[in-house]
């Protein structure tokens, strides 16, 4: 099983909670008052370990997307020495055939109990970059690192500029752009859950780095600073002011002064594993970064689902947010062979109708087939004729981001069953969660 690789006496002395999967509690994180971890621990220990595994074969990666990801796994290829490497993260890349001249390169990171090519595979990226012709690179964690293969987003060594995790993607990223002629001006990154927690890290302390970023059920940068504040943003996620927000943004990287990373933000409103406010807060976020007005410039559909997006004063799409209607913690795949399609269904990879990779792979301007790459699939001009048209903004409908979202909910297929609905059903049966 992909999302339990621990003992049921682990987990009586360690909190496991699917896709984000906290490392460790240290000294100060057990004393929390109302005594919430030793609750946690004492109340909810055996309850995940029988919960779990009671739906391990439903939540067990498909036959198919597991021989997929198997056969992907020996195109990519793994650099061992990349630098000093004080995250002791794994480094995998992927060069298409078509690879053009001076590529762009995505830097891919993966969920909790994924694997980088899982995932890669799964979210349809290495589809996309053969189709396009850019560079891949995905990080990949190491269970000594943390057990159940989760990006540790919310440990201070590991989100700072220069040290631990952040630290040893920068310098992937520093190995590949010498190593394929990565034109710097076009660098990205996107990740799901942990992975997309750890795009908001990297995108605050290293923005000089990134033009721009997509981050999936993920957090906002600063949201958490040991286990305890990473389970009440998960969770509750106390909203704060977007000044601070943006603060927190601004002091990752105090000698920057600009230009910043545009930034695309996907979550499912069913999302019970990262509650959708995280989404909300991100946005907050990098709106105050950009120094934009919380006033959208556009709210509109793509695929059906709503999507806003605020634009800056050379009316370039600066932030979009897209709220996936009815779906929980994954991130949205519209699978199949059409140009707007890619991907394999699996577990937190859900089948809902829109392709999150294509319609961020043309946030990112990467669905543009370059001149010499003559074996290129055809592309799509991209996710909605609103983005690819300013004029057809909807400046009718200048409404706060304080407001609620238009909420469509078009026919499609019932995503697969969410593990993390039995993690809260537990984490309320225990009084740490409200019914409400």
């Amino acid at each position: 099983m992909r999302h339990v690789c621990r003992s049921a006496t682990a987990y009586a002395s360690e909190p496991f909670i699917a896709g984000e999967c906290p490392r460790r509690i240290d000294g100060a994180a057990q004393q929390p008052s109302g005594q919430l971890f030793v609750v946690l621990l004492s109340t909810l220990g055996r309850t995940f370990v029988f919960e779990i595994h009671r739906l391990q074969a439903s939540i067990e990666l498909p036959v198919a997307l597991k021989a997929a990801s198997a056969k992907f796994s020996h195109r990519l290829d793994e650099t061992r020495r990349f630098g000093l490497n004080p995250g002791r993260l794994r480094m995998f890349t992927y060069t298409p055939s078509s690879l053009v001249e001076r590529p762009a390169l995505v830097v891919v990171l993966h969920g909790g109990g994924q694997s980088a090519a899982e995932y890669a595979h799964g979210a349809g990226w290495l589809t996309l970059a053969d189709r396009y012709g850019f560079a891949l690179l995905m990080p990949e964690q190491q269970r000594s690192n943390n057990p159940t293969g989760c990006f540790n987003w919310y440990q201070r060594e590991d989100t700072q500029r220069g040290f631990g995790e952040a630290a040893s993607i920068r310098e992937m990223i520093e190995a590949v752009e010498r190593d394929k002629n990565i034109d710097p001006r076009r660098i990205l990154v996107t990740g799901l859950s942990a992975g997309g927690a750890m795009t908001s890290v990297l995108l605050a302390c290293y923005p000089e780095t990134f033009s721009a970023g997509a981050i999936i059920a993920g957090l906002p940068y600063g949201a958490a600073r040991n286990v305890q504040e990473a389970f009440l943003s998960m969770y509750q996620c106390p909203s704060r002011p977007g000044i601070e927000w943006g603060g927190l943004v601004r002091s990752a990287a105090p000698q920057h002064n600009g230009p910043w990373p545009r930034v695309s933000v996907w979550h499912g409103n069913a999302d019970r594993t990262v509650v959708p406010l995280n989404a909300r807060e991100i946005v907050k976020q990098w709106i105050d970064v950009h120094e934009l007005p919380d006033t959208l410039s556009e709210d509109t559909t793509a695929e059906g689902y709503p999507r806003q997006v605020w634009t800056n004063d050379a009316l370039e799409q600066v932030v979009e947010y897209y709220s996936i209607t009815d779906m929980a913690h994954g991130t949205p795949l519209a699978t199949g062979g059409a140009d707007i399609e890619c991907g394999t269904a699996g577990p937190y990879l859900l089948e809902v109708g829109i392709s999150s990779s294509f319609h961020i792979a043309s946030f990112f301007h990467l669905t543009t087939v370059d001149p010499g790459l003559a074996d290129a699939e055809p592309c799509a001009s991209g996710p909605t004729t609103h983005q690819n048209n300013p004029d057809s903004r909807r400046r009718e409908l200048p409404r706060s981001f304080a407001s609620t979202p238009r909420q469509v909910a078009p026919e499609r297929r019932t995503p697969p069953g969410d593990i993390g609905a039995v993690i809260t059903a537990a984490l309320k049966s225990a009084g740490l969660l409200g019914r409400g």
